[in-house]
């Protein structure tokens, strides 16, 4: 269902989200029950916990304004769970958000994320792996998602920019919060080059209980995660295990045993995870993964094509993408000696990133063979 967004449903929207005690499951329940945000919160007016009824009946005008004049500013977007433009694979965990409030690209939300997660006092050679893998995984067109927390989390973002890469944030505080402060500069980079995601409006801090919703959504976004360092009690094991609940892989990396931040991966791998030492690995397990992505974006493609009248039916019956310049630049610089991913961006002038899911999607359509990381005209 694509929902068109204005004033009305916009207010709705940011009336129940700051609901006290009417939490993500009962919003997403009403808005089953009821069809439209609208009437959801009439209805929630009636139905919600008590908790909730005092604030829905009378919300604070000031702090709802506020909220208007954040998502009035460029770049500020609020994606609610009953529109297309939320992100299939978060749509589909048990505990989905009812909403997201994006800072930056929400279109990056879309495209093949691998989480990166791990200990905030990582070890020196924690951190080096980060950098090394996140570089690995952005170079190869994928976007890398982690929590912008201090340690690996931070050395991941940072290192799929250096890499000319996106990555997303997802924050346990509101979404013009940053926590910790000293990562102010790491955010602004990643909202201009990806984007901060959180289902928490404007204005609330953090909470010890946030970060591990916070990170359902970080696994939920992913097609897997990797964790690097992580110590028995760490917050990494939680989404990992989020993760597995998810349906998702679960990728850990192995170290000394006399390194403390090396049991709570050893933990994972007893449990099932995936022992991974190189990027590749990784990359190639999730492949298959990435073809679920692939189908849900040819879906939203189309919709938007019936949208703006235009046949998506007729257009697949030859080349599915043969509307789309980008598409048609790429398969001009393909032939039939395959060619890398860098080669490809010399060629396009496009950035690996966006390259990698184009080239995917062609895969899967029969038009693009991918063999070892290079790419060629499919024969025929």
């Amino acid at each position: 269902m694509s929902v068109a967004f204005d004033a009305t449903r916009t207010r709705a929207w940011l009336t129940l989200l700051r609901a006290p005690g009417l939490g993500a499951g009962a919003i997403r329940t009403l808005l089953a029950r009821h069809g439209d945000v609208v009437v959801a919160l009439e209805r929630a007016r009636r139905e919600a916990p008590e908790e909730a009824r005092a604030w829905l009946a009378a919300p604070d005008p000031v702090r709802l304004d506020a909220d208007d004049a954040w998502l009035a500013a460029a770049g500020h977007h609020l994606l609610s769970c009953d529109n297309d433009d939320f992100p299939l694979l978060l749509r589909d965990i048990g505990s989905a958000p009812a909403a997201l409030f994006v800072s930056g690209d929400p279109t990056a939300l879309w495209t093949p994320q691998i989480a990166i997660v791990g200990a905030r006092s990582a070890s020196a050679g924690g951190l080096a792996n980060a950098r090394v893998f996140a570089r690995a995984f952005a170079i190869a067109g994928n976007t890398v998602t982690s929590g912008l927390a201090e340690g690996i989390d931070g050395a991941a973002h940072a290192a799929a920019l250096a890499a000319g890469g996106k990555t997303i944030a997802v924050l346990g505080t509101g979404i013009d919060l940053v926590y910790p402060r000293q990562h102010a500069e790491l955010a602004a980079r990643i909202a201009a080059n990806g984007a901060l995601v959180s289902e928490f409006p404007p204005g609330v801090p953090g909470h010890p209980t946030h970060f591990p919703r916070r990170n359902r959504i970080i696994s939920g976004l992913s097609l897997g995660t990797l964790v690097i360092e992580a110590s028995l009690k760490s917050g990494s094991l939680t989404t990992a295990r989020y993760a597995a609940e998810q349906g998702r892989e679960v990728f850990a990396l192995p170290g000394s045993i006399h390194n403390p931040f090396a049991r709570g991966c050893h933990k994972l791998i007893r449990e099932g995870a995936r022992l991974v030492e190189t990027a590749t690995e990784v990359l190639e397990d999730l492949r298959a993964v990435g073809a679920i992505l692939a189908d849900g974006l040819r879906e939203r493609l189309a919709a938007i094509d019936a949208e703006s009248g235009d046949d998506p039916v007729a257009q697949a019956r030859s080349n599915p993408h043969a509307h789309d310049p980008e598409y048609t630049a790429l398969m001009q610089a393909l032939d039939h000696t395959p060619a890398a991913l860098d080669e490809l961006a010399e060629r396009t002038g496009l950035a690996a990133a966006a390259l990698s899911s184009m080239l995917l999607m062609l895969e899967l359509d029969g038009l693009v063979v991918a063999e070892n990381g290079r790419y060629a005209r499919a024969p025929g």
